[in-house]
This record gives structure tokens, sequence and C-alpha cells, in this order.
């Protein structure tokens, strides 16, 4: 190896060096309880993404929506996104009220379904979607009833359904709720002041550059 290989080897590493000191440093930075994954980083500076592996029959995912979720989402507004990953666990339950909120999501009303999915399976007490009870659905949330039915008969919630449940088998769920920050932060601890210490950490960080 000549002298100049040998130099710009030294520099490789060196630049290595920095780039991964300047992330476990980012890491070992960041407030609160979490633990890294060796996953993409999905994020958008000035914004946390909070992925909620959940399972609609699912009572603490229910409670969590209700009380942290929709609490945090009041305080940082556009700063936080949260987004609902279809994961069952509930055995004996029809994927149909999963599909029902990949499609609402298709056609901008995800938040919205979801909402009244929730209530109706737990405070309703009602399991069973058929087209009828459907139909009050789609309406409560401002959809077209003929365009919802065509995008569920398509598989496309289906299939969105089962992409959703294998990006949570892949990093280990294995109960819900399980929740993600920005695709790479897996956080055990889902207590409000917890996540609300990380999301604040995270948007700290955005704005120091």
């Amino acid at each position: 190896m000549t002298r100049h290989s040998i130099r710009i080897q030294a520099l490789w590493s060196l630049a290595l060096l920095f780039i991964f000191a300047g992330t476990t440093f980012a890491a070992d930075k960041l407030p609160g309880e979490f633990r890294m994954m060796d996953e993409p980083e999905i994020h958008t500076t000035g914004k946390v993404l909070l992925l909620e592996f959940a399972d609609f029959y699912c009572p603490h995912c229910h409670m969590f929506d209700s009380e942290v979720g929709t609490q945090l989402k009041k305080e940082f507004g556009d700063r936080l996104e949260v987004r609902m990953i279809g994961f069952p666990v509930m055995r004996g339950k029809l994927p149909t009220a999963f599909e029902m909120y990949e499609q609402a999501k298709v056609m901008g009303k995800g938040s919205e379904m979801k909402t009244a999915l929730f209530r109706t399976i737990h405070k309703d007490k009602i399991h069973i979607f058929d087209r009828s009870l459907r139909s009050l659905l789609i309406r409560e949330v401002g959809l077209n009833i003929k365009d919802f039915e065509a995008g569920m008969s398509s598989g496309e919630p289906y299939k969105a359904l089962a992409h959703g449940t294998k990006w949570g088998e892949r990093i280990g769920v294995t109960h819900t709720p399980t929740i993600v920050l920005n695709g790479n932060i897996r956080v055990d601890n889902i207590g409000i002041e917890n996540l609300r210490t990380l999301i604040k950490g995270i948007l700290k960080q955005d704005q120091a550059g």
C-alpha cells in the first residue's frame, strides 16, 4: 500500500468516526426512556412521527389512543403525526375494522375512522362490521359509500394491513400498543410523561440543527 493510499484510508476512517460519533452523541443526548432500533429513520425536520402498532379490539390500545395519543396531539399540533399501524393480536376477530381504517386513510379520513371504530367496538360493544353498519360509519366520517366500498372490494386495504403486520413482526412487536418514534426509536415506557419528554427532545434537536 502506498503512502498516498494509507493517507486516504486514514481520512476515510476519521470521517466515519465523526459520522458514528455524531449519531451516538445525538442518541445519548435525547432525554427520556427509549432504545434505538436498526431501522431506517422516518423523519421530517420539525415534526415527530409516532407509530402506534395497535389492535382495534385491544382495550389498552383504545385507552392509549383516547387518552395519551389525543392529549399529545393537542399539545404538539402539527409538530406531531400519530399514525396507527394495524397489528391484530386478539384472536377470533375479523380483519374488517382494520381494512375500513386503511381504506379511510387512503380517502383522507383515517383519523376520523379510527376514532369511530374504537368507539363502536369498546363503547357500543359492536364487533361485526356488516355493510349496514359500515354505511353508518362511512357517512359519519364524511365519505362516499360507493367509493369506499369499491376500495374495500379492491383488496388493497387488506394488503396494507398485511404490510403493517409484517413490519411489526420484523421489528419484534409482540403486544399492543407498541410505540415507535420516527421509525427507529422504540419506546417501552409509553406513559404520557416519557413520550412528551422524548417528543420535546427530538424537536429541540431539530431546532438546534
